[in-house]
């Protein structure tokens, strides 16, 4: 069991590193090339772009969770059909996507809290950031796809290859062409277009279960998979809050010295967060394939492994921010000031990483099952409840270190009360028992 775990989540959590990693040194060049005031832009952003990617994530999970559902159950003809539906919606709401965040930037900037001194430098990264939605977002779907159509060193693949693209392209736009932050967004974008290219074949040579085709959007279906992937965009909603919140509070207290600080503890936390999410995505298909064969005990088992590899990778990514934190900040800027209150932040934020990799598993697994009340539960708590409790109370308390803290106050409050309110033993019964009734039913 564990080498199945391993089969998946490897590759899951290494792509997803990767996909940090490129985010990191998206953030070294912004920094170096442009300067602080376009790292402080990007972050300004980040809440936005964060909503169109929980989006896809909404779609790729929600889809991805039925999928592999049906395999398990050997109903081959239903995972194709999802499939085929996801993508065609999908497909249609990353053009309107498109063409509002084209037409609309100034606005959306404006709201996402840009003062006059970063509006000129968000609206370009964001302009050029929506021209390529619908590679962005059909990327994401479609790795997870073929990570749920058992290929999960394609996703990898796929993932690495879009990855090397865009640092390629970053120093080449920013440092040799002098595109400035713009020429980050459209990297990204290129980046994109190499990810989907690379998956492409798979579904139109049919070399899995999964297909491309004809298909007739169904409401139901449409709602069916919404409903389960609800939480993977409340999930990536709820770091958009927590962005959003804590830039508000930043710049109130400390400034846009302190929004510099804090984007580079996001690009540095974003490394820690994305391995995370990697293996909760790895365990998801092997979670909803056994959900479809209904064995709960695999299910379980699936579960605490992930849990149990969340909190050693976590013990050593705390290890690091402590040691080498001002090293890695220092790759970002050169500004003293920065730079220690970069560094504090950074030990604080970083201790929250052990309780939200729990809690991330967590609102995948009640999603793998069929049960995204608890899942959007938990979001509800960890960035609507808790958060801003915890930001204005810290704050208030300790001053700038108690900003710093309040994700962990949030994410460990979360954890505590969602293990209080659910059984996630007794739910995983009752939900495999409810499935097969469901099934009972359909076949009389």
């Amino acid at each position: 069991m564990i080498n199945e775990f391993l089969k998946y989540a490897i590759p899951s959590a290494f792509s997803m590193f990767i996909s940090a990693l490129y985010t990191i040194i998206d953030g070294i060049f912004v920094g170096q090339g442009v300067g602080d005031a376009a790292l402080a832009a990007v972050n300004i952003v980040l809440p936005f772009t964060v909503i169109l990617v929980g989006m896809a994530n909404m779609m790729a999970v929600g889809g991805g969770s039925l999928v592999s559902k049906n395999i398990g159950a050997k109903e081959i003809d239903k995972a194709v059909n999802i499939f085929r539906q996801v993508c065609k919606f999908l497909l249609i709401l990353s053009i309107v996507i498109s063409i509002i965040c084209v037409i609309f930037t100034s606005q959306i900037v404006k709201l996402l809290g840009a003062t006059e001194n970063l509006q000129g430098l968000a609206v370009d990264y964001l302009r050029f950031y929506a021209l390529f939605s619908i590679p962005n977002l059909i990327g994401i779907v479609l790795n997870s796809f073929v990570r749920n159509d058992q290929k999960p060193k394609l996703a990898m693949v796929s993932i690495i290859s879009g990855a090397i693209t865009n640092i390629i392209l970053d120093y080449v736009f920013i440092f040799k062409l002098g595109f400035g932050i713009k020429g980050a967004a459209i990297a990204t974008g290129l980046g994109q277009i190499v990810t989907v290219s690379i998956l492409l074949p798979h579904f139109i040579k049919k070399s899995g279960y999964l297909s491309f085709g004809k298909v007739k959007l169904q409401i139901e279906s449409i709602k069916e998979f919404l409903k389960i992937g609800f939480p993977s965009f409340f999930a990536q909603a709820s770091f958009s809050v927590i962005v959003l919140l804590h830039n508000v509070i930043i710049t109130k207290n400390i400034g846009e010295i302190g929004v510099s600080a804090y984007s580079i503890i996001n690009y540095i936390g974003t490394n820690i967060y994305m391995v995370l999410f990697g293996l909760t995505l790895g365990a998801q298909p092997l979670i909803s394939y056994n959900y479809g064969k209904r064995d709960d005990k695999k299910m379980l088992s699936f579960y605490k492994i992930t849990c149990i590899s969340s909190i050693l990778f976590t013990c050593i990514a705390v290890s690091i921010c402590y040691i080498f934190g001002k090293n890695l900040i220092q790759i970002f800027t050169s500004d003293k000031e920065i730079l220690e209150l970069a560094y504090t932040g950074l030990k604080l934020a970083s201790l929250s990483y052990f309780f939200v990799g729990l809690n991330l598993n967590t609102i995948t697994y009640y999603q793998a099952i069929e049960m995204p009340k608890y899942s959007n539960l938990i979001c509800l708590f960890r960035s609507i409840i808790f958060l801003p409790v915890g930001l204005i109370l810290l704050s208030k308390l300790f001053g700038v270190n108690g900003v710093w803290g309040g994700t962990l106050f949030a994410e460990t409050i979360t954890f505590t009360a969602i293990n209080l309110i659910t059984n996630i033993k007794l739910n995983t019964l009752k939900s495999t028992k409810n499935s097969y009734g469901k099934e009972e039913l359909k076949s009389a």
